[in-house]
């Protein structure tokens, strides 16, 4: 159960003794029960064994800093919260925290009813987040960013963004093509704390080896042959932002090496320059293929996949999210129906259950492309059977892997051929190569009646 606002575990990180004896006795005196550390070292073991759902820190302390401890915090402990005191109040200082995860910024001296009201705040921001984590993932807010589905294999992938998008830890999205890998990137980013900064999506098998680094760290007027102007790389362009690496499995080792090193860092050294630059960039890859596979291959470094694979996200393909392909189906209809000033199309139950039997080889991706040229290509209102591909029409392929019956093929295929010819079967009759009486009797033993014009076919 969530920790309530009157309530809490809370870590105070100061290096003078009284002012961490004031806080203490404060926030005991209001219910909270407060554990006290005089410097980050001592703060990072205490946190190694306590849980904790606020953390209060000083900015300046020596050796490591608030900021770096700030930082940590993020990365590593999705579930607490983060308040940031400090003597030395600067516009610059309040920014850093912030951009560090501090959710609230106080300034030494503070009376005792500005350090009860932070608390609350951030408490209570820490109750609403806690809240949303653990209930049924809220399927119409991710709806307006692209994620379009409540099946229960996407239950796991929804409640992974909502964590990621709480922290500013590394995620790696693994998944086949077209499963919509960047859509969920996207997602964590703009239901993030940096969703008012820039997201750039990098497509590292579409940026030539020759280019890559440039691209990603930019480079100094002169640093080669061509460089008539210093120009700011992807990093650079996304402070305080994120990086989306697209098919990272493809990445250079030589630019594997040096992301690694900015990871590590924080700052990235353009190309030509002397000097490095800090960064705050948060990192969301994916992959389409099995990045551990390609480690032991030695096709991608151990410590960067290590590096990356802080929060993973496992996207599962189309044929595996069940109702999922007709919500998405719609919606793309009346995506692109819009789009083309058009009614959206009707499916007739033929239709449909070609679509859920489908393997879908090209995943979400495919199906949108299939629905955009059929709103364009269709006459009529309704989409039929007809109107899909062939490879949709005639697959064998049947929920749990059975493959049909002759006899189920012959029916569907009667089917196909009534729908195409919007029921009238004399002229079915005469397309199968058999009379009316024959295929009159093929149709009652399908349940088909000679009276319904069609209605029920498909």
């Amino acid at each position: 159960m969530p920790a309530s606002v009157k309530s809490a575990q809370i870590l105070v990180v100061d290096d003078a003794p009284l002012t961490l004896e004031i806080i203490k006795r404060n926030l005991n005196a209001v219910g909270h029960n407060v554990f006290t550390a005089l410097n980050v070292e001592d703060a990072l073991r205490l946190l190694e064994t306590e849980s904790v759902d606020l953390l209060i820190t000083d900015l300046k302390m020596p050796r490591a800093s608030g900021l770096d401890l700030v930082r940590y915090v993020r990365e590593n402990l999705h579930d607490t919260e983060v308040m940031m005191i400090t003597g030395y109040a600067t516009i610059e200082g309040a920014v850093e925290a912030v951009k560090a995860g501090a959710e609230e910024y106080l300034t030494k001296p503070f009376t005792d009813e500005e350090l009860l009201n932070a608390v609350q705040r951030a408490l209570k921001i820490l109750s609403a987040r806690r809240a949303a984590e653990s209930a049924p993932p809220e399927v119409g807010g991710l709806r307006a960013l692209g994620l379009i589905g409540k099946s229960p294999a996407m239950l796991p992938v929804y409640r992974a963004i909502a964590k990621a998008a709480a922290t500013s830890a590394t995620v790696l999205i693994s998944g086949e093509s077209g499963t919509g890998k960047e859509l969920i990137a996207r997602a964590i980013h703009y239901t993030s704390r940096r969703s008012s900064a820039p997201f750039i999506a990098v497509n590292c098998a579409g940026i030539p080896e020759t280019l890559l680094e440039s691209e990603l760290f930019g480079h100094v007027k002169g640093a080669f042959t061509g460089a008539h102007e210093t120009r700011a790389g992807f990093f650079i362009a996304a402070d305080g932002g994120a990086l989306f690496f697209d098919e990272i499995g493809e990445m250079p080792l030589a630019i594997q090496a040096k992301l690694l090193r900015v990871l590590q860092d924080r700052e990235v050294t353009m190309v030509g320059a002397t000097k490095s630059r800090a960064v705050d960039v948060r990192i969301i890859a994916a992959a389409n293929r099995n990045l551990a596979a390609s480690v032991q291959l030695g096709q991608f470094r151990k410590d960067l996949f290590f590096r990356l694979d802080v929060i993973p996200i496992i996207v599962p393909p189309l044929r595996e999210r069940g109702e999922d392909c007709l919500m998405l189906a719609h919606h793309f209809l009346e995506k692109y129906s819009a789009l083309n000033n058009r009614k959206p199309l009707k499916l007739t139950d033929g239709v449909i259950r070609a679509l859920q039997e489908y393997n879908w080889p090209g995943n979400v991706r495919e199906l949108e492309n299939l629905i955009q040229r059929l709103v364009i290509m269709t006459d009529g209102n309704t989409l039929r059977i007809s109107d899909l591909p062939v490879a949709m029409r005639f697959s064998i392929h049947r929920k749990g892997g059975a493959v049909r019956t002759l006899n189920e093929v012959v029916n569907d295929h009667i089917r196909t051929v009534l729908e195409s010819v919007g029921g009238n079967k004399s002229r079915a009759a005469a397309i199968l190569g058999i009379d009316r009486s024959t295929l009159r009797a093929r149709l009652e033993a399908m349940n088909i009646n000679e009276d319904d014009g069609g209605a029920g076919i498909g």
